[in-house]
């Protein structure tokens, strides 16, 4: 009898996704075990007691899913979970924190789409502001389009002490070039806007970053992309469906991206990451940027 497809479900925090559960059955796991409380110090263990149970042939059919609420450290335990490995005891591991890689890589995905079929141009070397990017969402976006080539400023509508400890975590961690910026005041938000090209909206649901008297000082921007789809939009004229559509509460030749056109694509991403975990011959090991590999393909 073939073994069953079994996904151990790991987070650090007290209860895992049910969200992520849902989407691993449907991709066709047999199985999906959940363990709460699993952190950095814990996954090495964790690890080496899912392997070693199987066989060689069994950890085909078995996989890890590492959730939790932290971008960084959902990193740091996909990395200490591929060094456990001791082959040919190997398997397949997808890290996805609150789904903040697929929803990131999404969301890049979608930008780069949009200004290349709108405006024939890329990130590499856009001025990027990412709204609340000192979240999960936002932080992995920043990173994404820094590795891209582009210019990433994360705004404190705070002042700058979170916004600058969010960058100097990112950069040290990834060594990438993000800055930090102040954006407690219109007048602060205007002089970002002034020379933004992209303006990504991760903040928290319901809470508006950017409204019409905003976005009408950025002569600048060629799109925005918001994941809020609880009113108020976060980008003030963005639809939840908008697909490059026209921006028209900002200057000039802006595109919107709404954040079901993002849904669609952040869950075709987990969802073909899951069954690739299952149909790999080699063991896999998926980050955000396998997820903006993945993304990209969707938003085709």
């Amino acid at each position: 009898m073939e073994k069953p497809y079994l996904l151990h479900f790991a987070t650090p925090g007290t209860r895992v996704s049910p969200f992520d559960v849902n989407m691993a059955y449907d991709a066709g796991w047999n199985a999906v075990i959940p363990y709460a409380e699993v952190g950095l110090a814990d996954i090495a263990g964790f690890t080496q007691d899912a392997i070693f149970s199987r066989g060689p042939k069994g950890v085909k059919r078995t996989g890890i899913f590492i959730g939790g609420r932290d971008a960084i450290l959902a990193t740091d335990m996909l990395d200490a979970a591929h060094r456990a490995m001791v082959p040919p005891f190997e398997v397949s591991v997808f890290a996805d924190p609150s789904g903040a890689y697929t929803t990131a890589a999404a969301m890049i995905a979608k930008v780069e789409q949009a200004l290349a079929q709108v405006h024939g141009t890329t990130l590499d070397g856009r001025q990027v502001v990412v709204f609340g990017g000192t979240g999960p969402v936002g932080m992995t976006a920043a990173v994404l389009a820094a590795q891209a080539g582009a210019r990433v400023t994360i705004p404190g509508h705070d002042g700058l002490a979170r916004a600058s400890e969010a960058v100097d975590l990112l950069n040290g961690r990834f060594g990438v070039d993000i800055q930090a910026a102040d954006a407690g005041s219109d007048t602060a938000k205007h002089a970002l806007l002034a020379q933004a090209e992209v303006v990504l909206a991760t903040a928290k649901a319901g809470v508006q970053v950017l409204g019409a008297a905003h976005l009408g000082r950025a002569t600048a921007l060629l799109a925005a992309a918001d994941i809020n789809a609880v009113p108020p939009a976060g980008v003030e004229g963005i639809g939840v469906m908008d697909d490059a559509a026209p921006l028209p509460t900002a200057a000039g030749k802006a595109v919107g991206i709404g954040p079901l056109a993002i849904g669609n694509v952040k869950y075709k991403v987990q969802q073909g990451l899951l069954q690739k975990m299952l149909a790999a011959e080699k063991p896999l090991y998926l980050g955000f940027p396998e997820c903006l590999d993945e993304a990209r393909l969707h938003a085709a």
